[in-house]
């Protein structure tokens, strides 16, 4: 199963679901992260909490959706809404979630309060791609109506 983790620019929010999902995820599944309008870089603070966590970045870049290596069979968009952001809305016979999540890449404030908007968003995340995996998942993969229920369900989760 490939899951795709979706937002505007591709640099921060859908790059920290991309690697703590591939980070977590049993073997067989596999993650992957585009933008509507990539900005052609990662954000290098999302890169230093990931680095920090342990978690490996080598080989993830800012790419286009319309550049994607595979197909995939779930696009999560992680889009958030305090700043009425445009969520670009993949189409096509896929089944889709919204995990939204607040851009610490546009927070400001003292590096303290920077950090921990990168911490806030990336704890989000990765509570509901544990929540995820611990869905029994081989059922699910035959059943999309409640694999659909429990995607919407674990995008309105908070740690």
């Amino acid at each position: 199963m490939n899951v795709l983790f979706l937002c505007t620019g591709n640099s921060c929010r859908s790059l920290l679901g991309e690697a703590t999902f591939n980070h977590l995820a049993p073997e067989g599944w596999h993650a992957i992260s585009a933008g509507s309008k990539p900005i052609g870089r990662l954000n290098s603070g999302a890169v230093a909490l990931l680095e920090e966590k342990g978690i490996s970045t080598e080989g993830y870049y800012s790419k286009s959706w319309n550049d994607l290596p595979v197909t995939p069979d779930i696009v999560i968009s992680v889009c958030g809404n305090a700043a009425n952001e445009t969520c670009p809305a993949y189409l096509g016979p896929i089944m889709r979630a919204h995990w939204g999540v607040e851009d610490p890449a546009h927070a400001e404030g003292t590096e303290a309060e920077i950090k921990a908007a990168f911490e806030t968003a990336y704890g989000i995340l990765r509570h509901r791609i544990e929540t995820f995996l611990a869905l029994p998942l081989d059922e699910l993969k035959n059943d999309p109506a409640r694999l659909k229920a429990e995607l919407d369900r674990i995008g309105t989760l908070l740690p």
